[in-house]
């Protein structure tokens, strides 16, 4: 719409700048009356290209429409993702889930064992030990925070006004040469240390696809507290007519990071509630 309206009116300048030469040499009271015009109207010109931008729920609808559709969203359940991810000269396989009523894990096999990470089963968060080989509940503050975090997926644009959520388009960015608009998303508090803390995301649309190239969310725990945790996003593949992200890169304002390949992704998977649920070990009794 922007380039449209300069088009129109850089047509207009011409062929008022046409019409002002042919009275360059006739009559200059017309030319000087011309040239006015002529100035006047590059100054409007200025003026629009100035205050006729993109406004943040624009970029929103072009991003979903470019992504799928709103309607195809709301539809989702969940997603099954196959992935890979090299650890310490390692090939690992991922196994990851999340569902729309907040739901995930992560699972996979390292050197025989198998681990799950990063579960919730919509009451707690928890997690297998390394060590111990055991799962264990995460603190009662990460669960609060997954809690707070149902309504996110599969994006925390979709409907954000619903959730409670608010958007402001930011000045421009350039991500990696590419010039790009930049979302402020302010999502659901988060309680960090018995305080609620504001939770915010800021999102890089290319300008010329309104497809994500980056995330970013400060961290307010660990020993990174404070800095910028970092997702970038590229090798967009159609999955059902949708399109989604196979190719992520996880990292910190201090660090490289960690590069995630999908191999598949499966929409609305069927999975039983139990899949996520905190393992509950048997004690074995003596006969």
């Amino acid at each position: 719409m922007i380039y449209t309206v300069a088009l129109r009116i850089n047509r207009s300048y011409f062929f008022g700048f046409r019409a002002g030469i042919l009275f360059v040499n006739s009559n200059s009271e017309k030319t000087d009356t011309i040239m006015k015009i002529l100035v006047a109207a590059i100054t409007l010109m200025i003026s629009v290209s100035s205050f006729a931008q993109v406004t943040a729920d624009e970029l929103i609808d072009n991003y979903f429409e470019q992504m799928g559709g709103k309607e195809a969203f709301r539809n989702l359940k969940g997603q099954k993702m196959m992935a890979e991810v090299d650890a310490q000269g390692m090939t690992i396989p991922l196994e990851i889930y999340m569902m729309a009523d907040g739901k995930t894990i992560t699972k996979f096999e390292v050197m025989g064992m198998s681990m799950s990470q990063d579960a919730f089963d919509g009451t707690d968060a928890w997690s297998v030990n390394f060590m111990t080989q055991k799962a264990e509940k995460s603190e009662a503050e990460e669960s609060e925070n997954k809690k707070r975090s149902i309504g996110e997926y599969p994006s925390p644009l979709l409907d954000y006004s619903d959730k409670g959520y608010s958007v402001e388009l930011m000045e421009d960015a350039v991500v990696d040469g590419v010039d790009c608009y930049k979302l402020k998303v302010t999502k659901t508090p988060l309680l960090v240390e018995g305080e609620e803390v504001e939770n915010v995301e800021y999102y890089y649309f290319d300008k010329e696809t309104y497809v994500p190239l980056q995330t970013e969310s400060e961290m307010h725990t660990g020993p990174e507290k404070g800095g910028m945790a970092i997702t970038l996003y590229s090798d967009y593949q159609e999955v059902d007519g949708m399109y989604f992200a196979f190719s992520m890169t996880f990292k910190t304002s201090d660090s490289d990071g960690q590069l995630i390949e999908l191999e598949s992704i499966e929409l609305n998977p069927e999975v039983a509630d139990d899949f996520f649920a905190f393992p509950v070990e048997v004690e074995e009794t003596e006969e």
